[in-house]
């Protein structure tokens, strides 16, 4: 029995927590993947998974085995593909995470552009507004917006994104028109749960970033509802410019101290640090940082 498809089997186990699931990904029966597990575990002389009726969890030694085997997975794939595809198309699976709004908005149509290049590619997209591991979910790379914190993981600068701050005409005419950022502390603003500091908003006044405290009777954990709800004329919102840019074309927006906007958020693609990227996802990477209707808000 070939080893790599033991440790594959007991990889796809582990980041999934399912022997149904990776069966289904190996294309092989649960039954033989729980083969290939036991025999990698014989083999070792060690138990790598927990296993109950309900729940399969990794061992200690588990866990360091599937820190060590990923790489080597990668490295397997990598060189089958190579060989295989270098001067064929692209095929495969790419898994991808990203936040709901822009997912949806933004990211689809670029990966549709990029499905249409290479059609044996099979694109996984997985949104959520949480930071998701991209180790623990078996993912290729996660697209966020905003500071990238997790120094753990290589990052791929994708574009770049302005917040808006904005009000609906409705909204600004019953509560009037704020003249300076400082006064948004009188006013009524939608906090995002998402922010480190929901009720800071950071401004660039005479050359330095200030903070601004804010408060509000709403607080958001997805910046579409927060645009959404300025439209409808609740309160004053500070938004992606995703989100807002069609309300502000219409006018059914309007953008509020644009000369105080600060750096924009960075757009980026990020992977871990060890791992080998695939052709397909080197290329998808390169797709996305090349494609202008991306981020066109922040170009």
């Amino acid at each position: 029995m070939d080893k790599i498809d033991r440790m594959r089997a007991f990889a796809l186990v582990a980041k999934n927590a399912s022997f149904t699931i990776a069966a289904q990904r190996m294309g092989r029966s649960a039954r033989l993947v729980s083969k290939y597990v036991a025999d990698l575990e014989n083999a070792l002389g060690v138990q790598l998974l927990n296993r109950t009726t309900r729940v399969v969890s990794l061992t200690d030694a588990g866990a360091t085995y599937l820190t060590m085997c990923e790489p080597l997975l990668d490295g397997f794939d990598e060189l089958e593909e190579r060989v295989r595809n270098e001067q064929a198309s692209l095929r495969g699976a790419i898994h991808i995470s990203a936040p709901t709004g822009f997912g949806a908005l933004r990211l689809t149509p670029s990966l549709a552009r990029f499905a249409a290049k290479h059609p044996s590619v099979e694109i996984d997209l997985k949104f959520s507004d949480r930071r998701v591991s991209i180790v623990e979910e078996g993912l290729d790379l996660a697209v966020r917006i905003g500071p990238m914190r997790d120094s753990s993981l290589k990052v791929r600068q994708l574009g770049r994104m302005p917040l808006v701050v904005c009000a609906s005409p409705a909204y600004l005419e019953r509560a009037g028109m704020p003249s300076h950022p400082r006064e948004l502390a009188t006013y009524n603003c939608i906090l995002d749960g998402n922010m480190t500091e929901p009720s800071v908003w950071r401004f660039n006044i005479d050359g330095h970033d200030e903070a601004v405290q804010v408060n509000g009777r709403f607080r958001m954990n997805a910046p579409a509802g927060s645009a959404r709800l300025a439209k409808e004329g609740a309160a004053i919102a500070r938004c992606p410019a995703y989100t807002v840019s069609d309300a502000l074309k219409s006018g059914d927006l309007v953008e509020l101290f644009a000369e105080y906007r600060i750096s924009p958020y960075i757009v980026a693609a990020l992977f871990p640090q060890n791992r080998r990227l695939t052709r397909r996802v080197r290329e998808l990477l390169d797709h996305l940082a090349g494609d202008p209707d991306l981020c066109p808000d922040g170009k």
